[in-house]
């Protein structure tokens, strides 16, 4: 008897601790807005500005990235305008829904945050 109650004992505080260590390191909104600014850029860099249309020669395509670049603090302030927060003291979910343009599709993307680290766990094309 006495050793379960030694077991139970060091599960929780072995339970407290994981608790404790993940309310400190839930990540705040702007972490969250520094990530998704840089896998938004990222992904814009890689991938839009090897697709943009040639219609003005290779121009576009090679003015893309610093173009990309030159506009961080816009998409930053969409992003902020465009996300919700729900924290749950242990853990955050963050859903961001971007609409920049009529000629551009608008995305949904859920992602998971724990432990410093983001997850995005939907992504999806309206």
């Amino acid at each position: 008897m006495k050793f379960l109650q030694v077991v139970a004992a060091i599960g929780g505080v072995a339970l407290v601790g994981l608790g404790v260590s993940m309310a400190l390191t839930n990540p705040d909104k702007d972490a969250y807005k520094q990530y998704a600014v840089e896998m938004l850029t990222t992904y814009l860099k890689d991938e839009a500005c090897t697709q943009a249309p040639s219609v003005f020669g290779n121009a576009l395509r090679s003015q893309c990235k610093s173009l990309v670049d030159t506009g961080r603090p816009q998409i930053e302030q969409i992003i902020a305008q465009s996300t919700q927060q729900q924290n749950f003291i242990f853990f955050s979910i963050y859903r961001t829904n971007l609409e920049i343009g009529p000629f551009i599709p608008a995305y949904h993307f859920e992602t998971l945050a724990v432990f410093q680290k983001f997850y995005i766990y939907r992504a999806e094309e309206k």
